[in-house]
C-alpha cells in the first residue's frame, strides 16, 4: 500500500520577522538563484567542481594572492577546522571570555580539536596586546598548554568592531611571540560595512593568518569557509576538514553561494542594510526612557538592559534572546531582510510595554 501523498506547503508566515538572530533570516533571492544555476548535470564531488575552483579567484580578490578557501558546512565547523590547522596537539588558543568559540560552540574546540582555550575578560569583546599578554606565557612549561594562536571575532559577540590598526597591533604582538592569528568572521561583512573598507584592509593587509568566513548570516542558505591567508601557518587542511566532518560531497552548492555573495557587492549590500537597521533601532531605543544600550552599535546587533518583565512581554510579540537574563540584558539582531517597518513596529511595541511598566516604578 502506498503512503498517502503529502504536498509541500508553507508552514510559516513569511511576513513575520524578529530580532533574535541573523540566522533566522531566509536566503537572499540572488543566492537562491545561484544555487539553482549550479543545479543539473554532474560535477565532480568533494570540492573538485568548477564552482569551487572559480571561488578561489574570487577569494583571492578579497584576501590576497596567497588566499585559499575551504568551504565547510557551518561556523563552528569553520572555527574548529581553522584552529586545528594552526595548532599542535599541545596547543592553546587565547580568546576573549565572550568569544563564540568559548561560549557558544558546545566545547567543540576543546572536545573535537583537543585545544585548550585561554580566555581573557574584556570590557567590549575586543582583545588588545595588553590583554593577550595575560595569557601569553609558559611556552616551555610542560605543565601548561602552549599558547599558539590568538583568536578574535570581527565583529565581536558584543557587536563591536576592531579597527584595522587594532588588528595590526594584535597580529604584530602575536607574531613577535611566535603565535598565529585567527579571525572568527561569521559577521566579517558587517565589520567591513561598518568600517567602510574592503575586507582585506583588516585581514591579510594587517597580518591575519587564517579566518573563518561567514555566509549564513549574510544571506546564504548554509555554508561558511575557512580562508587560509598565510600558507606557511597551516598544514594538512584537507585532511583536517575531512576528519572534522566538514567536507561537503556536493560542495558546488556551498561554493556557488559565496560566488553570488562575493563576486560583486551582494555581501556588502546585505551587511550595510543590516547595520543600518541596527542603527535605526538603536536611535529609537535611545529615546525610550528606562532602556540602556550597553555597547557601541557598530555592526548589526544592539545590546540593551531593560526591566525583565518588559522583555518577557515583548518576547511574546517579537522573537529575541536574553543575553544575560540575570542582569536583564537582551540582544536584538538585524538581518539583510529586516525592514524599516519591522524596526518601527518593534520600537512602538517597546514603548508600549515600557509605558505599562512606568506606574510600578512611581508607586
Amino acid at each position: 500500500m502506498n503512503p498517502p501523498r503529502t504536498d509541500a506547503r508553507r508552514h510559516h508566515d513569511p511576513q513575520v520577522r524578529g530580532f533574535a538572530s541573523d540566522n533566522y533570516a531566509g536566503v537572499h533571492p540572488e543566492v537562491l538563484a545561484a544555487i539553482a544555476l549550479a543545479n543539473g548535470g554532474h560535477q565532480v564531488a568533494y570540492g573538485e567542481d568548477d564552482y569551487t575552483e572559480h571561488l578561489q579567484g574570487i577569494v583571492r580578490s578579497h584576501f590576497g594572492a596567497t588566499a585559499e578557501a575551504f568551504p565547510v558546512f557551518n561556523g563552528t565547523g569553520a572555527n574548529v577546522v581553522a584552529l586545528q590547522a594552526v595548532t599542535d596537539r599541545w596547543g592553546a588558543v587565547i580568546c576573549a571570555e565572550s568569544a563564540h568559540v568559548h561560549v557558544d560552540e558546545g566545547g567543540a574546540p576543546e572536545r573535537m580539536a583537543g585545544l585548550k582555550l585561554l580566555t581573557v575578560p574584556t570590557p567590549d569583546g575586543k582583545l588588545t596586546p595588553e590583554l593577550i599578554h595575560r595569557q601569553a606565557y609558559g611556552w616551555a612549561d610542560e605543565h601548561r598548554a602552549m599558547p599558539q594562536v590568538v583568536s578574535i571575532a570581527q565583529s565581536t559577540e558584543l557587536g563591536t568592531v576592531y579597527t584595522p590598526d587594532e588588528i595590526r597591533a594584535i597580529c604584530e604582538h602575536a607574531h613577535a611571540l611566535g603565535m598565529k592569528v585567527h579571525v572568527d568572521g561569521s559577521r566579517l561583512a558587517n565589520a567591513a560595512a561598518s568600517l567602510d573598507v574592503p575586507m582585506r584592509t583588516f585581514t591579510n593587509a594587517v597580518g591575519v593568518d587564517i579566518l573563518s568566513l561567514g555566509g549564513t548570516k549574510n544571506g546564504a542558505l548554509f555554508g561558511e569557509a575557512v580562508v587560509v591567508i598565510n600558507q606557511d601557518a597551516v598544514s594538512h587542511m584537507k585532511h583536517i576538514r575531512k576528519m572534522s566532518m566538514q567536507l561537503a560531497s556536493k560542495m558546488r552548492f556551498v561554493s556557488v553561494q559565496f560566488e553570488a555573495l562575493l563576486a560583486r557587492d551582494l555581501w556588502l549590500r546585505n551587511a550595510r542594510h543590516a547595520n543600518e537597521m541596527a542603527e535605526r533601532l538603536a536611535e529609537g531605543v535611545r529615546a525610550v526612557h528606562g532602556v540602556e544600550i550597553l555597547y557601541p552599535v557598530q555592526a548589526n546587533g544592539v545590546f540593551a538592559r531593560l526591566p525583565h518583565d518588559v522583555s518577557e512581554r515583548l518576547q511574546k510579540r517579537f522573537r529575541f534572546y536574553f543575553w544575560d537574563e540575570a542582569a536583564g540584558v537582551v540582544r536584538w539582531m538585524c538581518s539583510f531582510d529586516t525592514t524599516e517597518e519591522d524596526v518601527d513596529a518593534f520600537l512602538a511595541a517597546l514603548k508600549e510595554e515600557m509605558a505599562r511598566q512606568a506606574p510600578s516604578h512611581s508607586a
